[in-house]
């Protein structure tokens, strides 16, 4: 998928959109790609001379990533964060990177909120692990925000 294949699925846009391909293997395993830009807005300031993604960026990315494995159940639902666990920073992402993203689903309960989507996810720069973890997030109809 490119970028505008993504925003039938995603609802974010610029500047919270950070995705711009994915697809998903024929294992289920999700694959993204993102470019980080020079004149990002989380760059700006962190930090001026000495620009670095702040690590809440890089599990955002792998968060879209990791939507993108249940797409075809988005529509008519809110995607949201439920949890973080056993995230790890290695090596630092800066602009100019292309970060990519593999992930992949461990895990789906129902509950009374929403449906529940339990993965795992790695972002790497050039084949060199930048970040990983264990990322939960939950589909919530939009009628019951």
């Amino acid at each position: 998928m490119n970028k505008e294949e993504i925003k039938q699925f995603l609802p974010h846009r610029e500047p919270m959109l950070l995705i711009e391909e994915a697809y998903v293997d024929e294992n289920g395993k999700g694959h993204s790609k993102y470019t980080i830009k020079e004149d990002e807005f989380f760059t700006r300031g962190h930090f001026p001379g000495n620009p670095v993604v702040p690590g809440v960026i890089q599990c955002e990315i792998m968060a879209q990533s990791c939507a993108i494995l249940v797409k075809d159940e988005i529509p008519g639902n809110m995607t949201l964060y439920a949890g973080l666990d056993k995230v790890r920073f290695k090596t630092p992402v800066k602009p100019g990177d292309v970060c990519e993203v593999t992930c992949q689903l461990t895990d789906r309960r129902d509950s009374a909120t929403g449906k529940l989507f339990f993965c795992t996810a790695k972002l790497e720069v050039n084949g060199k692990l930048c970040c990983k973890g264990e990322l939960t997030f939950a589909l919530i109809p939009l009628n019951k925000q």
